[in-house]
């Protein structure tokens, strides 16, 4: 082997070892901006996190208000008596609830009830609150059967302002309508 050999083969091995050095260094650069993608999720988080809390604290008070202005509602259409108040802003009702039936005494109920108030699946025997309902229209509540009246109820409804007069009942469960129930 001749020095230009020589000097070729080192200058090729030295090449190669910069072209190593520099891939190494990319790894170590796509290694640091993965620890940057990291720090910045992580500070998103943090953030989000911080303003979330934020937005806890301010509408918890707001909320509180809102509590405190619908007791307001209600008393003024229980002063006033009437089932239904129609104001510009929205529509103020009460309304009473349907009365439950409740099972107090499953098995002084089952010694004394009779098929019309059951409903009877195969190896099970079940109270039929519906047909108890029924029953109790026209004779007496068999034992073990408590009736919890119900009670009236207060909602309201917010009109919303658009031109096509669709209001809003604050609670209903669709997109466009909420039905607020508060009951006394």
């Amino acid at each position: 082997m001749n020095f230009l050999d020589e000097l070729l083969l080192e200058a090729e091995n030295k090449e190669i070892e910069q072209t190593e050095a520099f891939f190494d260094l990319v790894l170590l650069e796509i290694k640091k901006l993965n620890d940057k993608i990291e720090s910045n999720f992580r500070t998103a988080e943090q953030e989000a996190e911080l303003i979330n809390q934020w937005a806890l604290k301010k509408n918890t008070v707001l909320n509180e208000r809102k509590l405190f202005l619908e007791k307001k509602l209600e008393a003024y259409i229980r002063e006033k008596g009437e089932k239904s108040i129609s104001l510009c802003n929205g529509t103020l009702k009460m309304h009473k609830k349907q009365d439950r039936v409740e099972i107090t005494d499953m098995e002084l109920f089952l010694k004394h009830a009779n098929k019309e108030l059951l409903d009877i699946i195969p190896e099970t025997v079940k109270a039929s609150v519906a047909k108890i309902k029924q029953w109790i229209k026209s004779k007496p509540v068999p034992k073990g059967v408590t009736i919890i009246q119900g009670k009236p109820e207060f909602s309201y409804t917010l009109n919303n302002g658009k031109e096509n007069g669709e209001d809003e009942e604050i609670g209903v469960e669709s997109e466009r309508k909420e039905n607020i129930r508060v009951e006394v």
